[in-house]
């Protein structure tokens, strides 16, 4: 196991502190709450996030979005470095010393290890003289299978254990290995934009800790129009009774379209399918965005819906675009006079999503061919003024 090589420094190498001490010292705002993408075992996980770098910009771009903790070296420009940042911005220095970190006061707060092999891997993990603080840096080309077995290998350990990334997609990968992901990252990098990534890779996975807000709507209108060509949009993830897209032929008024997850003596369940509506359809997309239904593509995002407004993203695998024949369905808000509209491709596969109740006495979805005026449906209203999908103010007449 090869240690990671350093510049030797002058700060004082004191016994390990315990470990109410080493939490203290961690700083809590370094930390970003995460949420997981599993539908069916949805949680938050806090993620550490330090930076190791010398540019300036990357420190302001990381402060300003609630990174606090940098790295630095011990020798005495990296020193000046950290005082100077410190004069201008509410930072939490640590110093590198050969293979640990010690903050401002000389107390260890990390150990760092160089790791190239599975069996390095292992003596890291066994190591019994290392902080409670794990940084750890792959050597090779890998990263993938690596992050994995980090993963396994300290999956139930106390300690906190964190991979150097030298960029947002690398950090990526070691906040998602084997769906848990490591306690977080230290980002090593010297440009702005792999801040500004990670910070927006951070925000895409935690609106799914954001319920949206649904309204229940009565069904006005349903009538059998001619033909179009719609969208089946099939995900890379599966999704469970009462999920679905958001979708409507106005961006004021989506509905949730349930997927093709339940069961039929015709044909087989595909819960990673939902068959959305036409081309010309709007379709929610992360970051309170929309787009149009003709615009998916492989690899994209869309956000998940269920009966409650719980939120997950879902990466799309593939779009199958067909001419099938089309239902008109409108609703209107209880409350309201406003009309929204949708089309659906006319099939007993395709149902509109019911309001949530909690006796469960009523079903998850109404398939069109079965929906009715008065048919209760779940909706969900907002701004209808799009700019490339963005969201802005201003006078907008669709109908």
């Amino acid at each position: 196991m090869a240690l990671l090589s350093f510049i030797s420094a002058k700060i004082p190498n004191p016994p390990a502190p315990p470990r109410s001490l080493l939490r203290a010292v961690l700083p809590g705002n370094s930390r970003i709450t995460m949420s997981s993408s599993v539908g069916a075992d949805r949680h938050e996980r806090s993620k550490l996030v330090w930076v190791w770098t010398e540019s300036r910009q990357v420190m302001t771009a990381a402060v300003e979005r609630g990174w606090s903790t940098f790295i630095f070296g011990s020798e005495p420009p990296s020193k000046e470095l950290a005082n100077e940042w410190s004069s201008i911005a509410l930072i939490h220095p640590l110093f590198v010393e050969g293979s640990e970190l010690f903050d401002v006061q000389g107390r260890r707060v990390a150990t760092l290890y160089d790791v190239s092999s599975p069996q390095e891997l292992e003596l890291v993990r066994s190591d019994d003289k290392q902080a409670d603080n794990v940084v750890i840096t792959f050597s090779g080309e890998w990263q993938v299978i690596p992050a994995e077995n980090m993963v396994a290998a300290f999956h139930g350990c106390k300690r906190t254990v964190l991979a150097v990334s030298t960029a947002s997609s690398e950090a990526q990968v070691f906040l998602e290995a084997l769906e848990q992901g490591l306690d977080g990252v230290v980002l090593k990098v010297e440009e702005l934009g792999e801040v500004l990534k990670l910070k927006d890779y951070f925000d895409r996975r935690n609106e799914a800790r954001n319920l949206l807000a649904l309204t229940k709507a009565t069904v006005t209108r349903v009538e059998v129009v001619g033909m179009g060509d719609r969208v089946c949009v099939d995900l890379c993830s599966l999704m469970r009774p009462g999920e679905g897209l958001l979708v409507g032929s106005f961006a004021r008024g989506l509905f949730l379209v349930h997927s093709e997850c339940l069961e039929s003596n015709y044909i087989a369940s595909r819960p990673f399918r939902v068959n959305a509506g036409p081309v010309h359809a709007y379709v929610a997309v992360p970051g309170g965005k929309t787009c149009y239904l003709s615009e998916l593509q492989a690899g994209k995002e869309v956000v998940v819906v269920d009966q409650t407004g719980l939120q997950r993203t879902a990466t799309v695998g593939r779009v199958k675009i067909e001419s099938r024949p089309l239902i008109l369905v409108e609703a209107k808000e209880n409350s309201g006079h406003e009309t929204y509209s949708i089309f659906l491709q006319n099939a007993e596969t395709v149902g509109l999503v019911c309001p949530y109740e909690a006796d469960k006495t009523t079903k998850t979805a109404i398939p069109v061919t079965s929906l009715k005026v008065g048919d209760n449906v779940m909706l969900r209203i907002q701004g209808g003024a799009r700019h490339t999908g963005i969201e802005i103010q201003e006078f907008i007449l669709e109908k």
